[in-house]
C-alpha cells in the first residue's frame, strides 16, 4: 500500500526482492542502483551479514515523474533469505506495493526456492495481503550456471500465481531491469486506476 502525503504531494512506493539466500536479490539491487542515473536515486545502503550480503535492506528511492500532480518515487528493499531472519522480513514488507521473487535456477536449491515462496506468502497473509492481487514478478536467477533447470520445470513449481517471469543472470544484469520495469509498471498501473 503506497504511502501518500498529500502535503507534500508525494506518493512513495515500496518493491521488495524476496526469496532464497544467496539467490540474487543483492545483486539485483546493485545492477538497477548502477543503471539509474545519479540525480534520480540516494545513497545504497547495506548491512552484510557473514553469510549473506545483506541482513535487513538495501534501500533505494527511484523517482519516477508525477501521477495526478504527486511527484512518485520507488522505494527498493531486500530481505535476507536465510529462515533464521524470518521475522526481520515481515516488518520489511509491511506496506509493499509489489515483489520481485529472485529464484536461485540451481537444481540443488528447488526446495529453497519453494520454502521462501511459501514464507512470502505466508507472511503477507499475516498482514492481510493477498499475493494474488499485488504485483509480482518471478525471476529464475543464475541461468548461466551448468546446474540451472529447465525455466519451464522452475516455472511449473514456482509461478504458481501466473505471474510475469524472466531469466536471469543478474551479475550480468540479463533479466534485471527487465524484472524492475515489469513490476514497477504494474505498480503505477495500480496507482492510476485507483483514488488518491
Amino acid at each position: 500500500m503506497s504511502f501518500i502525503n498529500h502535503q507534500a504531494k508525494r506518493i512513495h512506493c515500496k518493491i521488495v526482492y524476496y526469496g532464497p539466500s544467496l539467490g540474487g536479490k543483492t545483486t539485483n539491487m546493485q545492477w538497477v542502483y548502477n543503471q539509474v542515473a545519479s540525480q534520480e536515486k540516494t545513497d545504497l545502503f547495506s548491512l552484510p551479514t557473514d553469510v549473506e550480503r545483506t541482513l535487513f535492506f538495501d534501500f533505494l528511492p527511484l523517482n519516477v515523474g508525477e501521477i495526478r500532480g504527486f511527484e512518485t518515487r520507488f522505494h527498493l528493499y531486500t530481505v535476507p533469505g536465510q529462515v533464521v531472519y524470518d521475522s526481520l522480513r515481515r516488518p520489511l514488507i509491511r506496506g509493499l506495493d509489489g515483489v520481485v521473487f529472485v529464484a536461485d535456477s540451481q537444481a540443488e536449491r528447488m526446495e529453497e526456492n519453494i520454502q521462501a515462496l511459501d514464507n512470502l506468502q505466508k507472511n503477507l497473509e499475516m498482514q492481510g495481503y493477498n499475493l494474488n492481487e499485488i504485483p509480482l514478478v518471478i525471476q529464475y536467477n543464475k541461468r548461466d550456471l551448468p546446474n540451472a533447470m529447465p525455466v519451464a520445470d522452475l516455472r511449473t513449481a514456482l509461478n504458481r500465481f501466473n505471474a510475469p517471469d524472466f531469466e536471469a543472470m543478474a551479475s550480468q544484469g540479463k533479466g534485471v531491469m527487465e524484472s524492475f520495469k515489469t513490476v514497477s509498471k504494474a505498480i503505477l498501473t495500480v496507482l492510476k486506476g485507483g483514488e488518491l
